[in-house]
């Protein structure tokens, strides 16, 4: 809603599992992959998500590329992994030309992406999560709640 209102630039999540883009989200940055794309990782064939959960693709539960038979694997960060650079310089672009940053449902302990907020030049920073965070301080506003509710609320009572 907030995006069809020309109110929301773009969302920067390190959530793999899509659902800012099934909630409506157009400009999506997501940090940590996604697993509705997947890849060999022998010769890098993409695949689709159907694919990966097909039972008749996979050797036992592991899926096989149709090309070469090697591993097919989710195109998630995982741990000692680099984010994809073009995604992190996106994400670093929007939230530079932001005027107010919403950052919610994160304890903004893991970096790289909790990093991310120094690149925020604007005016006002909310942040929404249930527990305290190390960037409360820097706030103009904090709601130790439920993202979903804090929006949901927020959204639907205007």
């Amino acid at each position: 809603m907030l995006e069809q209102q020309g109110k929301l630039k773009a969302v920067v999540t390190q959530n793999v599992d899509g659902l800012h883009q099934m909630a409506g989200s157009k400009t999506v940055y997501e940090l940590h992959g996604s697993t509705f794309q997947n890849y060999c990782m022998n010769c890098g064939k993409e695949y689709a998500l159907e694919y990966v959960l097909s039972p008749a693709k996979s050797r036992g539960i592991v899926p096989i590329c149709e090309i070469c038979g090697g591993i097919v694997r989710p195109n998630v960060v995982l741990y000692e992994e680099q984010l994809d650079d073009a995604v992190t310089k996106e994400a670093v672009r929007a939230i530079s030309a932001a005027d107010t940053l919403i950052v919610g449902g994160t304890s903004l302990a893991v970096c790289p992406a909790a990093g991310l907020l120094q690149y925020f030049g604007g005016k006002h920073i909310v942040l929404i999560n249930r527990s305290e965070t190390p960037y409360d301080g820097k706030a103009d506003l904090v709601i130790h709640d439920s993202i979903g509710k804090v929006m949901s609320e927020a959204l639907c009572n205007k």
